[in-house]
């Protein structure tokens, strides 16, 4: 199997309001979209501590973070990496843009390679 990047569309922008975070499943990615005033962001959706879907946690609009809904740990919109324990290790971030009013983003995907003999 070969892995290339598809830009693939999540949702409609405005069905996210500023602070709000939705969780959407992909090409074998759990994400987690998020919207912040004008901006999206879009991060792997499992906490690195105890897998749970970050997604349902708080948005900080002002620090760029979200914080998991089990233990607390606070993980950067922009780079993943969590700032407050019980994570030690960052979530997967995504490029993501607004086009034409949809929310678009990077995926990794597997293909299947072709063999001829």
């Amino acid at each position: 199997m070969s892995t290339g990047v598809e830009t693939i569309d999540v949702c409609a922008f405005d069905e996210l309001g500023s602070g709000e975070a939705r969780r959407v499943d992909v090409a074998g990615h759990r994400l987690a979209v998020v919207r912040v005033d004008d901006d999206v962001y879009v991060i792997g959706d499992r906490c690195t501590h105890a897998e749970a879907s970050l997604a349902e946690g708080e948005v900080d609009t002002e620090t760029l973070h979200i914080e998991c809904w089990r233990h607390g740990s606070s993980f950067s919109l922009v780079t993943g990496e969590p700032d407050v324990p019980p994570a030690t290790k960052a979530t997967p971030v995504y490029d993501a843009r607004v086009e034409e009013g949809r929310v678009v983003v990077a995926v990794s995907v597997a293909a299947e390679e072709t063999h001829r003999g």
